[in-house]
């Protein structure tokens, strides 16, 4: 299942490495989560993102799939507002082929609260793979959810916090747009804001 996570890149997969997401379930079977700070940065979509799931050791083995939407709250804004840091990202077909058809999707669940089990994937820019850690989340506060493991650096926001159920409650982003010590990482707590956006995303 981890395939259906992968580092976004700027252009292609030998452009810059901007963050990590991945493939959520949506009817157009197209939708991909990470943190709004990522394809949006003070509100403004990024244009040109390539999604490489799966991604290892310098090769995209599923390929590299094209960002054509970038969805956020626009209480995101250009003040960056920590409650809204997650964005939804709508890709095009590949070979054919939709991105959930090729590579499947986790469920997004909101309003599960905190202390939840869950296993966290991202794509360090100093990396050639990604790396994974299992952990607890707790609260920070009523809009923010925390989850402590260490070599969470630059390149892993938008990773997302997956149940054993796989359902996405979380991603890297929100308080210090994810966390200033690679131990500690942050990220919006799912409540209805963001089940009303992922509906509006297509979810």
């Amino acid at each position: 299942m981890g395939n259906r996570i992968g580092p976004l890149f700027l252009d292609d997969t030998d452009g810059m490495r901007a963050c990590t997401a991945a493939v959520v379930h949506s009817r157009g079977r197209n939708l991909l989560i990470t943190a709004a700070h990522c394809a949006a940065p003070h509100g403004t979509p990024i244009d040109g993102l390539v999604f490489a799931p799966g991604y290892r050791d310098q090769r995209a083995p599923y390929g590299s799939w094209p960002v054509t939407g970038v969805l956020v709250d626009p209480r995101w804004g250009p003040d960056e507002n920590e409650g809204y840091d997650v964005a939804f990202l709508t890709v095009g077909t590949l070979n054919g082929r939709q991105v959930e058809d090729a590579m499947g999707a986790y469920t997004l669940a909101t309003g599960l609260g905190f202390g939840l089990d869950v296993t966290v994937t991202g794509y360090p820019n100093s990396a050639v793979s990604p790396i994974t850690c299992q952990g607890r989340t707790t609260s920070r506060s009523n809009t923010q959810q925390r989850f402590d493991c260490a070599g969470f650096t630059d390149g892993t926001s938008g990773s997302p916090w997956v149940t054993g159920q796989g359902q996405v409650v979380g991603v890297i982003g929100g308080y210090q747009q994810g966390g200033d010590s690679p131990e500690i990482s942050y990220s919006v707590a799912f409540g209805s804001r963001l089940a009303d956006l992922y509906r509006q995303a297509g979810g």
